[in-house]
């Protein structure tokens, strides 16, 4: 139906079914009004598309005024006649990947693909805490630096966090720019300024490790804690591992004749841990099973432990450790060969650090200073928690069975 679109027009217009209801203006070609059974009534435009008829839905009458609607009505026009198509133009951006989709699609084909399992499971936490929430029904190609800047903002109670949202949504966004998410040089994490974190470098002292041993022994015979966790801990301490590393140790990786692990999947990589002599007695000591290839065995038959968090806060309350993480046991490591005079690249080599000024310009050195290194520690730290004197170094045989 043709009429004179006014206000008065448009206020007693009703729906007359069945199928769509139309009244279309008569000074404006194909502008009119699209009448709904529900009484809602929307400012709407056709036109012809290569070939097609097209209908572009202006916006609701009572949000838009007529006169809002007759100039949005010539722009859709004059687009029109440039040879866009406006209603596909929409149709494509609803169907556009949100950031949630980025969430998705960086889990699946980079995440899972290029980390490791503890790190992708990580950055889905991530995503699913601090960002989807406040951005993730947002399209990915209109996310603006602004926002960026305002979600970093937003967490600067918890810096260490803030920083790396940045950088995940950093890897994301250049991803997105592989993807055709996003025109090329515009990821908006660009300039986006990082918060200063507090160093911490927390390390046992003498007197601390000494504690620590007595409470080890006493947790082990007295409390019913698993043998299996308290050799965790204590190859923590005598190899400077990560938490990880240990915790999913399989005898496979443990060479007795050769003195270390060959770490297949450590957070760097495949890499060689020389085994001190503390470090070997705690290995032949542990108990195995047939059916399980961990060294540290977890509560389902043929698993490995996932945490020690349920034991360690227990141990650091009865030895008075205050403020020790499990990954503080890596730094008190540290600490006793730099304390000894060992030079930084022996150290690096040790824990495994992939700084290049520490470790991969030297990667020259041979696994005579770095066998000695690690042997001077680990009796260091087990004469230490034994308090006695500095244990000799001798040759372990391996418990049989």
């Amino acid at each position: 139906m043709k009429v004179r679109l006014n206000k008065r027009a448009i206020d007693e217009a009703v729906y007359e079914g069945p199928g769509s209801c139309y009244l279309w203006d008569t000074q404006l070609t194909s502008f009119g009004l699209r009448i709904y059974p529900t009484g809602k009534k929307s400012f709407v435009v056709a036109y012809q598309s290569r070939g097609t008829r097209r209908f572009f839905i202006l916006g609701q009458y009572g949000k838009l005024t007529l006169p809002q609607a007759r100039e949005a009505a010539m722009e859709v026009f004059l687009r029109v006649r440039r040879g866009e198509d406006p209603a596909a133009d929409r149709q494509e951006a609803n169907q556009a990947p949100t950031v949630a989709d980025l969430a998705d699609r960086h889990i699946k084909d980079h995440a899972k693909i290029k980390n490791k399992t503890r790190s992708a499971k990580r950055a889905r936490q991530l995503w699913d805490r601090s960002i989807l929430p406040k951005i993730g029904k947002r399209k990915v190609a209109d996310i603006q630096r602004s926002e960026i800047a305002r979600l970093i903002t937003d967490m600067a109670d918890t810096p260490a966090m803030a920083n790396k949202v940045i950088s995940l949504l950093s890897k994301s966004f250049n991803l997105a720019e592989i993807w055709g998410w996003r025109p090329e040089g515009t990821n908006p994490c660009r300039h986006i300024q990082r918060f200063q974190e507090d160093s911490r470098e927390r390390y046992l002292s003498g007197q601390e490790l000494s504690r620590l041993g007595d409470v080890l022994t006493e947790a082990e015979h007295n409390w019913g804690t698993s043998s299996h966790a308290i050799a965790a801990i204590r190859l923590l301490i005598f190899t400077g591992c990560r938490s990880a590393e240990i915790l999913t140790l399989r005898w496979a990786e443990v060479d007795f004749e050769r003195r270390c692990l060959h770490l297949a999947a450590s957070k760097t990589g495949k890499r060689t841990v020389m085994l001190n002599t503390a470090a070997l007695q705690v290995l032949a000591d542990i108990e195995r099973f047939d059916d399980n290839p961990y060294v540290i065995v977890g509560a389902k038959p043929g698993s490995h432990r996932s945490s020690l968090q349920n034991v360690w806060p227990r141990i650091c309350r009865k030895a008075q450790l205050e403020d020790m993480r499990i990954h503080d046991l890596r730094h008190t490591h540290a600490s006793v060969g730099v304390n000894a005079g060992m030079s930084l690249p022996v150290i690096g080599r040790l824990l495994g650090h992939t700084k290049i000024t520490t470790t991969q310009r030297y990667a020259h050195l041979d696994d005579d200073p770095l066998r000695q290194a690690s042997e001077q520690i680990g009796a260091t730290l087990a004469a230490t928690m034994n308090g006695r004197p500095k244990a000799p170094v001798e040759r372990i045989v391996r418990a049989q069975g």
